[in-house]
């Protein structure tokens, strides 16, 4: 069954009559007929990349993937080094208020760091698994 957007895109297709114009080096409108006359069956490359189109059988992928590299504590300290200062401020500005001491912020943000911290490589590790079934469902 066609999703949703294949069948917005086929109605569109219907409601808009096209027709493949076809002109030659002159300007002249040319038949269908007379195209495939002066051009036999030539491979017709991808409109959109200028690629060759896909042989029968062949598959070609839609995109490039980026490789997903395993969790590691090493990458997860890094962001969090990249985080803490930006919670420090962002809890800053929130408490300005209630008058807390650069020290209690401190903590405040060590607290929520240490939390950062093991959700952040739990993350990680659901994301590169996913990503393995993922190719391994598209490689078998």
């Amino acid at each position: 069954m066609p999703t949703r957007k294949q069948r917005r895109k086929r109605q569109k297709e219907l409601r808009h009559e096209w027709e493949e114009v076809y002109v030659d080096a002159e300007g002249r409108e040319l038949e269908p007929e007379e195209v495939e006359e002066i051009a036999p069956a030539s491979p017709r490359p991808d409109a959109r990349r200028g690629k060759p189109a896909a042989k029968a059988g062949q598959r070609q992928p839609s995109r490039r993937t980026r490789d997903i590299q395993p969790p590691s504590w090493r990458r997860v300290l890094k962001r969090t080094a990249i985080f803490a200062p930006l919670m420090y401020v962002f809890l800053y500005l929130v408490s300005r208020n209630d008058g807390l001491t650069p020290s209690q912020l401190i903590v405040q943000t060590v607290v929520l760091m240490l939390l950062f911290l093991p959700f952040s490589y739990l993350m990680d590790t659901f994301t590169y698994r996913l990503w393995k079934k993922r190719q391994a469902k598209l490689n078998g």
